[in-house]
């Protein structure tokens, strides 16, 4: 079965879940952002350890500053040290931040720990998962 991991990269954490059947997402901890070469660090070493074969990452679409994340997040998956990936796949990360604060509304104090942009890149790589069923 093919090991899919999605990001959803911010500025201060990068959100991070995995898939390896297709069917359950499961949200990691967040990855705390120090610095950029210490996240790509930590990042690859994360995606070697599970041996993930595709990664999933969100870009923001719409907005005054659609360009300069997109600039951003592309240059940071480039830091990235991941040859045993075998596809990136870019996709519209729109309202999953917001999807992922109210899927987590009453269930923990909204903390500045991750929990919320892992649940992002659950969502994302839901996205992603669902438009591939679509297609078949």
């Amino acid at each position: 079965m093919e090991r899919i991991a999605s990001l959803d990269i911010g500025l201060k954490r990068i959100g991070v879940a995995f898939c390896f059947d297709k069917k359950v997402v499961l949200p990691q901890n967040a990855i705390i952002r120090k610095g950029r070469n210490q996240a790509a660090r930590d990042i690859s070493s994360l995606l070697k350890e599970w041996e993930i074969e595709k990664l999933v990452v969100g870009l923001p679409v719409g907005g005054s500053k659609q360009d300069e994340m997109e600039r951003r997040i592309k240059h940071f998956i480039s830091l990235l040290d991941i040859p045993f990936i075998k596809e990136i796949i870019y996709v519209d990360e729109s309202f999953s931040s917001n999807e992922a604060k109210e899927q987590m509304q009453g269930v923990v104090r909204q903390k500045r720990d991750g929990r919320i942009d892992s649940i992002a890149a659950k969502i994302i790589l839901e996205r992603y998962l669902e438009a591939l069923e679509y297609k078949s």
